[in-house]
């Protein structure tokens, strides 16, 4: 199902330099699996089996098959953790293009994402295209203040109040937030909608196999029983450490932790797959969030070939020698289509005729890794068997098990952010919230010198 390819990563490094760290990493695996390590208290994603009750998922696939029947559009509010997972595997597991296709053939609403950035443009036009719709909306955010989240709510709440009764409007808005307080928590329990909890052991980039991620997903007509299938065959075959047979889980952590001593600062995260690259966006928080801490930290970039070899091509074969990437690959692809033989052969393809797109893709990458190992940047790849929810919620769980056992490898907490405070208090000073007058005048000070 999932597997981690090496062999164009070692010509850098020693063996012995993965041998030597072989202790440590029996720590660190330790720590994870007693839950004694830093922050443990946010390790409730470990454990697979237990992250979800039979009953939890159950009503999770009954809301999202009411709201799947009596909506055209799905509103999900959310940034960060609060959205990327769901958003990563809708996009990873559906159509390239569900806009298109009518909701019969899709079998779901359109899933539409909010509430992730503060552009006045983009939710001034998505007011645009509702009124002709039928709207459910699903708002994710455990303190319910989040600014980006809490704002978009405040005016698509607006709309749907003036679109629909009371009591239709309690069929149509989900809350998932803190189980017993919190501004969402005290709207939900006010306005009687459907709720659900955002664990207190699951920290938001560690959330998308919860009601977090999953309720979006099953809205989109995903099957979470594979997703979560997935990831569980994930987590029995990478839960033992074997420093004599080490699982390619550990092994990744391993082989980018001896990479980073080298001066490999910068890990790129490509894709082949165009449905992959929002999966990039939710790594990079994954990683970002947990390892960028005390003046260390690999730092977490995406692209998408064969696009981005059009842009990005000449850098990362010839620049500086401080990336290594990690791709993503897929034995097989959903769809088959061949190139068409042309009799006149113009565009000189014909060598091409009678062989398969993807065929063609996986030789792009063979190439491109062989080229850019010969100019100096090691490639780490996964192969899956397929591009399905099975695959993609193994491929879930291998990062955030890794991610977790790199922070501890690092010496660091992979389960707080501590740094993110630091723009959300210069920009709450500076739009004048109370409780921050003393340093919006600091900032103001500093601005005007």
């Amino acid at each position: 199902m999932l597997s981690l390819k090496t062999q164009q990563a070692m010509p850098f490094i020693k063996e012995e330099e993965l041998e030597y760290l072989l202790p440590f990493m029996a720590t660190a695996h330790a720590q994870l699996e007693e839950g004694s390590g830093p922050g443990a208290d946010f390790t409730g994603w470990y454990h697979v089996p237990g992250i979800n009750t039979e009953e939890d998922l159950q009503r999770v696939e009954k809301v999202a098959a009411r709201l799947r029947e009596s909506s055209d559009i799905f509103l999900v509010l959310g940034i960060g953790g609060s959205y990327l997972g769901a958003r990563a595997v809708i996009e990873a597991c559906n159509h390239h293009f569900p806009t298109f296709l009518d909701k019969s053939q899709r079998g779901a609403p359109i899933v539409i994402f909010a509430g992730h950035q503060l552009s006045e443009d983009y939710l001034a036009e998505l007011c645009d295209i509702l009124e002709n719709y039928d709207v459910s909306l699903n708002v994710v955010s455990k303190s319910g203040t989040t600014t980006e989240t809490a704002i978009a709510f405040r005016i698509l709440r607006s709309f749907m109040e003036q679109k629909y009764s009371p009591e239709e409007l309690k069929q149509r808005i989900v809350v998932t937030t803190d189980a017993s307080k919190g501004a969402l928590r005290s709207y939900a329990d006010e306005a009687g909608v459907e709720s659900f909890v955002v664990p207190d052991d699951i920290g938001g980039r560690y959330s998308v196999l919860s009601a977090v991620g999953l309720l979006p997903i099953a809205v989109a007509g995903i099957n979470i029983r594979e997703l979560l299938e997935g990831a569980n065959w994930a987590y029995e075959k990478y839960l033992k450490f074997d420093p004599d047979n080490v699982n390619d889980c550990i092994n990744y952590a391993l082989m980018r932790h001896v990479l980073a001593r080298r001066g490999y600062l910068l890990e790129m995260m490509v894709n082949y797959e165009p449905s992959m690259a929002m999966f990039t966006e939710w790594w990079k928080q994954l990683y970002g969030e947990s390892e960028g801490k005390n003046g260390r930290g690999i730092f977490p970039a995406g692209a998408n070939f064969t696009t981005d070899l059009h842009s990005l091509g000449q850098y990362i074969q010839e620049g500086s020698r401080i990336l290594f990437e990690t791709s993503i690959l897929f034995k097989s692809s959903l769809r088959e289509m061949k190139v068409p033989h042309q009799k006149d052969d113009s565009d000189q393809l014909n060598y091409l005729a009678g062989k398969s797109l993807h065929e063609i893709n996986q030789t792009a990458a063979l190439g491109t890794s062989l080229a850019h190992v010969r100019g100096g940047v090691p490639n780490l790849s996964l192969e899956l068997t397929e591009r399905s929810p099975l695959t993609i919620g193994a491929l879930v769980y291998f990062f955030e098990k890794a991610c977790a056992l790199s922070g501890y490898l690092d010496a660091i907490n992979p389960f707080d952010q501590p740094g993110v405070e630091a723009y959300k208090k210069n920009m709450f000073a500076l739009l004048g919230k109370p409780g921050f007058e003393d340093l919006r005048s600091k900032l103001i000070e500093e601005l005007n010198n």
